[in-house]
């Protein structure tokens, strides 16, 4: 049995769960997410004690356990996501690299000849803090937020994938926090003749 699995989920105040038979619906004050479960697993909402059980019949199948602990993580980010929501913030080093939002597209120009344009998904929101660069030390930030943790999570490695930081500079886009094991450059001899 899987340990997860076996957790109820909580449903704090103002989240609604509805269940109709494989679909589950979560609406709070953010918006609401909607997914269909795997057959092999079966939903129960308790509605007195505000819980989400996830009932696996056949332990013994390996790809019922693989579902069981899945399930219940996917239904805890939705119940998250409608409550409180999902951010990643980002900073982006390098002379001369910026950030802009146009006409529903990410414009990240960062080096290359031609600027990087990342269309933003629905129900993404992108907020800039700092739009350019000011030297190798002070970077440019943005951030961006969902309710939908996994469509945040594939637009994030997304943006970090047009530049992702080099080791000898730093230079590129890297998450808030994130660190990145530096390299020292070239050494050379000075002197020997």
């Amino acid at each position: 049995m899987s340990r997860i699995g076996k957790k109820p989920v909580e449903i704090p105040d103002g989240v609604k769960v509805e269940l109709k038979g494989r679909h589950v619906k979560v609406t709070g004050k953010l918006g609401s997410l909607e997914m269909d479960v795997n057959p092999l697993i079966k939903v129960g909402y308790d509605e007195s004690a505000k819980v989400v059980n996830i009932i696996n019949d056949e332990p013994k199948v390996r790809l019922n356990r693989q579902m069981h602990g899945t399930t219940r993580a996917l239904i805890a980010n939705m119940v998250a996501g409608v409550s409180k929501g999902y951010e990643k913030k980002f900073e982006i080093y390098g002379t001369g690299f910026n950030v802009a939002e146009q006409g529903g597209k990410l414009v990240l120009q960062v080096g290359f000849c031609n600027p990087a344009e990342l269309l933003i998904p629905k129900g993404v929101k992108v907020s800039i803090e700092a739009k350019a660069t000011r030297g190798d030390d002070v970077p440019a930030k943005f951030s961006i937020s969902s309710i939908d943790k996994e469509r945040l999570g594939q637009f994030a490695s997304a943006i970090r994938k047009v530049r992702p930081p080099e080791p000898y500079k730093g230079k590129g886009i890297r998450y808030v926090g994130e660190q990145i094991r530096r390299k020292v450059g070239k050494a050379f001899a000075t002197g020997a003749a």
